[in-house]
């Protein structure tokens, strides 16, 4: 196999890749031998017809095309590592010569990761952040404490009352229809904690256990489902169980129940020490999130259109994952959203470019700053990661192949980086008129919970910023596209690649 390496503008490449024609005619026999029981031919018994007679039959091209994807799977790896380009893209193969006794060629158009210029990335102003823990913060916290040690208690002798958590059936019908996830069975609902829409909770307040109710409201004008919004709706209830909430005095019992310390004052104490850490932490990701996204936006950088592809490719399978992981259908969800899958993938472009930006950003400020990564280093990151998984951080170092830990030392030496960043950011106050905008947008009505719980691609922050954007593992395998490998005749190969 030779390889020749022509690069073209807006950071693409084309490798032309040359395989002997032993190699091709052994590609053809491997194919052959693999096809061979699918033909039936008069005089032969099946599997046993000798290639000559098939290619005679169907002809000396019936072979290519899984010839031509078995090379191209075996030798574009090899030809990626012997360019010595740092590809980021899925290759666009095309096959130019295909034919017995000649050697097969193809050309394989990539991305490769494009150059960066750095802009101003240290003394970044950011906004300030609010790193005060009140007493109401710990007021809050100890009542989520309190409603965790409820005593629940089953009533029989009295009609729902606000607080009560109640097993309910119901049925929802618009116009007189029932309409898709509007009915249930032996569903658990708290009075008041507005998980319904509005006016549905209340309407159930002195029911009997047992007893049945008509819920009569209307969905809200911007309620998700755009076919249900401001219409009326009729619910038939029935109230099959009242649970009774009994939630424990916040003192010093409490105080020694549910922690170490023997009274509340000194809980309390703890609870803001807690508090306060988990502030500074939110303060720290929230400055250098901020830092590290106008960071990369002062830096040039030419994003191959090729390299966001295939990082939305990724965002969108880590999207999948996460509503199977809640056992939804994705198609079911899409269409709840009244989006289509190519929607959906739009969507996802600037959460790509900026994710491509700030790994790119970073990995230039690494050398700017001469960021080192030992080994030392990189046992005492896998320490931590071990901790979480309950494993030896030896067992995790011993796994891992020479290039994993490269990637793994990469993947810190970025995140210093980010560090590098957020520290020397400057905290300032918002500006007035950007007060002014928080103030309305704290005056809009906030949207009521609906029993569907929406769920979206997670946006990236500093902290995420370790995922390799030149990974060169299965997400670039190439597909030899099926009409390419029938191609007969050469084609030469000074095919540039399309401007974006």
């Amino acid at each position: 196999m030779s390889v020749k390496v022509e690069k073209n503008e807006h950071s693409m490449a084309t490798l032309t890749i040359e395989v002997s024609a032993e190699e091709f005619e052994k590609a053809c026999e491997r194919a052959y031998q693999k096809q061979k029981k699918s033909f039936a031919i008069p005089g032969f018994r099946k599997g046993k017809v000798p290639r000559m007679i098939v290619e005679k039959m169907y002809g000396p091209a019936v072979f290519y095309e899984e010839a031509a994807n078995d090379l191209i799977q075996k030798e574009y790896p090899k030809a990626d590592e012997e360019s010595g380009l740092a590809i980021v893209s899925r290759p666009k193969i095309s096959v130019v010569q295909i034919e017995a006794g000649k050697p097969f060629v193809f050309t394989a158009e990539v991305a490769v990761k494009p150059p960066v210029e750095l802009g101003e990335y240290k003394g970044i102003e950011v906004t300030k952040q609010d790193r005060k823990v009140t007493a109401d913060d710990v007021k809050k916290r100890l009542e989520n404490e309190q409603k965790r040690q409820v005593r629940k208690t089953d009533v029989t002798d009295r009609a729902v009352k606000d607080g009560d958590e109640i097993d309910l059936d119901f049925e929802g019908y618009v116009d007189g229809k029932t309409f898709k996830g509007g009915s249930a069975k032996g569903f658990t609902l708290t009075i008041g904690s507005h998980t319904f829409i509005p006016g549905f909770e209340e309407q159930l307040i002195g029911v009997m256990p047992g007893d049945e109710k008509d819920v009569i409201t209307v969905f809200p004008e911007d309620y998700q489902e755009k076919s249900l919004a401001g219409k009326e709706a009729l619910f038939k209830c029935k109230v099959n169980k009242i649970v009774e909430k009994e939630y424990p005095e916040i003192n010093d019992e409490f105080a020694s129940e549910v922690s170490e310390f023997e009274t509340l004052a000194e809980y309390k104490k703890d609870l803001k020490k807690q508090m306060q850490k988990y502030k500074d932490d939110q303060a720290h990701n929230a400055i250098t999130t901020e830092a590290v996204d106008i960071a990369a936006e002062n830096a040039k950088i030419d994003i191959p259109q090729p390299m966001i592809d295939l990082q939305i490719e990724q965002l969108a399978a880590q999207f999948e994952q996460n509503i199977r992981a809640q056992g939804m259908d994705v198609k079911q969800y899409l269409e709840m959203l009244g989006m289509t899958p190519d929607q959906m993938l739009a969507s996802m472009e600037p959460e790509a470019v900026r994710n491509i930006r700030n790994r790119l950003t970073l990995e230039e400020i690494v050398k700017a700053e001469n960021i080192e990564v030992t080994d030392e280093d990189l046992a005492d990151e896998m320490e931590k990661i071990a901790k979480v998984y309950s494993m030896e951080a030896k067992q995790l170092l011993d796994r891992m192949t020479d290039e994993e830990r490269e990637r793994n030392k990469q993947d810190i030496a970025v995140q210093r980086a980010a560090d590098l960043v957020g520290d020397l950011a400057v905290e300032v106050e918002p500006k007035k008129e950007e007060k002014a905008e928080d103030k309305a947008e704290e005056k809009k009505p906030a949207a009521k919970k609906t029993a569907a719980k929406k769920t979206t691609a997670k946006k990236t922050t500093a902290k995420k910023t370790t995922k390799k954007a030149d990974d060169k593992a299965e997400e670039k395998k190439p597909t030899a596209k099926k009409t390419a490998a029938k191609k007969p005749a050469a084609k030469k190969t000074t095919k540039k690649s399309e401007e974006k």
